[in-house]
């Protein structure tokens, strides 16, 4: 186990390596930005003083050598726009996205499994039927809109919950409902899928002919096995939830790195977007490599591999 955690470190080193360095050098190369950082109306004497002050009139190589350096010490520059610490800006909304994102995994797993194993149990069934119904819907229906109904009939005309803000856990249920919905249906499928193979398997049968109870051989049995292509499906969701969530926040205007990401990008606030970039690359690697690890855990063929 501890030659497979290793070399799968290794990689993710490697891979964050490769990452920085083409997120890095996409962001220099879509376009002049010290042109943006002037004015469409700034001379060029106006925009090569700007280049020189931010130092983008430096070699490529010896930015990216520069700003890793300063990364690796905490150190990820000042917005161009509010002069503010980047980290700061980052550490102040991550709470907020790093809530929606916990909650709304949640709710997708926890729905997307149930109705998957549910859906396997009856295959062929109305409830089967209902679940990959629901399960198109989910994924069919945009979430902004989505987003909106709720607003409406939760927030607006039955004035149950909160429609903004993120002052209580309360903020969060129509949020978490919205995104964790639109997530939920590649859980349930992924399920259903791995539970009909399983349960198909010779070990399947053998347990049932033993007599075991049905709620051991689904669960124990049956399950362990077919979780294990939903586990990576977690960590990959989850590093989605972290960067992908911008709509979401932006309806329920909840101030998080998502709604951030947006801004910046807006502004040309470039040490903003190049931060979020990177720490949302970095955790889609790091959550991978969680993901592999307990496969690993759960199924030791996979060390092997």
């Amino acid at each position: 186990m501890g030659q497979f955690i290793f070399r799968r470190l290794i990689i993710a080193v490697f891979v964050s390596l490769t990452v920085s360095v083409i997120g890095f050098s996409l962001l220099r190369l879509s376009g002049d930005l010290a042109h943006q950082l002037a004015g469409d109306d700034a001379r060029p004497a106006q925009v090569a003083d700007v280049a020189h002050r931010y130092g983008l009139d430096r070699p490529l190589y010896v930015q990216y050598v520069d700003w890793a350096g300063n990364a690796l010490t905490g150190n990820l520059g000042r917005s161009l726009f509010t002069n503010e610490p980047v980290s700061e800006l980052i550490g102040e909304r991550i709470g907020v996205t790093l809530k929606l994102a916990i909650f709304s995994i949640l709710f997708a797993a926890i729905i997307g499994v149930t109705l998957g194993v549910t859906a396997a149990v009856r295959a062929n069934s109305a409830i089967d039927r209902g679940a990959l119904a629901l399960a198109v819907f989910g994924q069919a229906i945009p979430n902004f809109w989505f987003g909106l109904i709720l607003i409406v009939v939760f927030g607006v005309t039955l004035q149950w919950l909160p429609i903004s803000g993120s002052d209580s856990l309360l903020n969060f249920v129509l949020p978490t409902v919205t995104l964790g919905f639109t997530v939920m249906p590649p859980f349930m499928r992924l399920t259903r899928s791995g539970m009909l193979d399983v349960l198909n398997a010779d070990y399947i049968r053998t347990a049932r002919a033993k007599g075991l109870l049905p709620h051991t051989v689904i669960f124990k049995h049956a399950l362990r096995n077919a979780i294990l292509p939903v586990v990576s499906l977690l960590a990959v969701t989850f590093g989605f939830l972290l960067g992908g969530s911008v709509i979401v926040e932006s309806v329920f205007a909840l101030n998080g790195i998502g709604l951030l990401a947006f801004q910046s990008i807006v502004r040309a606030d470039f040490p903003v977007v190049q931060a979020i970039i990177v720490f949302v690359s970095f955790a889609y690697i790091g959550l991978t490599l969680l993901a592999d690890i307990v496969n690993a855990w759960l199924d030791p063929r996979i060390r092997l591999a």
